[in-house]
């Protein structure tokens, strides 16, 4: 970006009929979306979201209240249209995919499903690595080449996986050195008792291994689904696309792909506070305010899709919005 290009936006801005920092975060959004696409007219028409689906090993330990079945018939729920997520896109105009990263079982058929298998789940990371290293490039891989056939200019990841509050909080522990047990929380809601056997659990897989990189990291405790979004991540910023984060997973995600390309961070929106416990320190570590807080911890891209309006509101006020002297307004002296 150079000088002259970041001060007209920020005059294009500043010269909108309104006291200056009148619409405040609106206007930092704006600014943001006008840098990644080099503009001072930003365009947000389209939005794409896209589900990663996998399971996980580590649900074999007892870390999660619901049983690994739920992950493929969940799949199903997006498939048939009847999901949260299905929901707000369909509200908001938003364009819903469903990629089977690593789901359990024999793998779904159905012809609006993606198919990117890695494996029918990643290993029990509790006594060994969560996948192979030729596994985690390859989920890595595939996201970028999801992301890569994107033509909306804002692209929003969702995720679903039984077990994944697990694997994000393991993920993030190991690519930030946050505590751990801040990390950990009831996912889809344990009970005090199943929130201390989640943190036993999850404090003895941390200690199998020692200082790791990002790559050694996203292997060992990674899940597909989350390999695959941070991909996408990567490849979608590449693109001057915004990337919308949603929840603790997907900012888990987004942790995992800012240690592996810095400079994904200018295309990051952070769309919401999840009330699952560990996403507001991961939050809190990158720096980011979120948009949005609404006390949700679902997942799916639902937080996501409800910041969609307001990246499409300060794309408007750009393009849209009177300037002082377009509209005649004295402007103060």
């Amino acid at each position: 970006m150079t000088e002259p290009l970041a001060a007209a936006i920020r005059r294009t801005i500043d010269t909108k009929t309104k006291p200056l920092g009148a619409l405040g975060r609106i206007e930092a959004l704006a600014e943001q979306i006008a840098l990644l696409q080099q503009t001072t007219a930003p365009v947000m028409r389209d939005c794409t979201l896209t589900i990663f689906a996998a399971d996980h090993g580590i649900a074999a330990s007892g870390v999660s209240a619901f049983p690994q079945a739920v992950t493929g018939q969940m799949v199903l729920n997006f498939l048939a249209g009847g999901a949260a997520a299905n929901v707000f896109a369909r509200v908001n105009g938003v364009a819903l995919q469903v990629v089977d990263a690593g789901v359990a079982g024999e793998g779904i058929a159905h012809p609006a499903l993606i198919n990117r298998r890695i494996a029918a789940g990643t290993a029990n990371f509790l006594t060994g690595p969560a996948m192979t290293p030729q596994q985690a490039e390859g989920a890595l891989i595939a996201g970028k080449a999801i992301a890569a056939t994107a033509r909306s200019e804002a692209l929003a990841f969702g995720e679903m996986g039984i077990a994944n509050t697990a694997t994000a909080a393991a993920l993030a522990h190991k690519l930030t050195g946050l505590p751990l047990d801040g990390l950990v929380g009831r996912g889809t809601g344990l009970d005090d008792a199943g929130l201390a056997h989640k943190r036993d659990v999850l404090t003895r897989a941390v200690s199998r291994t020692g200082a790791l990189t990002p790559a050694q990291a996203m292997a060992e405790y990674g899940g597909f689904e989350i390999v695959m979004m941070a991909g996408a991540m990567i490849e979608g910023a590449a693109h001057r696309k915004v990337v919308l984060v949603d929840g603790f997973i997907a900012t888990a995600a987004a942790t995992l792909a800012l240690a592996l390309e810095p400079g994904v961070r200018e295309a990051m929106v952070f769309a919401h506070a999840s009330h699952e416990a560990g996403h507001r320190v991961l939050l809190a570590h990158l720096g980011a305010k979120p948009l949005l807080e609404l006390d949700m911890r679902l997942g799916e891209g639902t937080g996501a899709l409800l910041a969609w309006p307001m990246l499409r509101a300060a794309a408007a006020m750009m393009t849209d919005m009177a300037s002082f002297e377009t509209a005649g307004v004295s402007n103060r002296d």
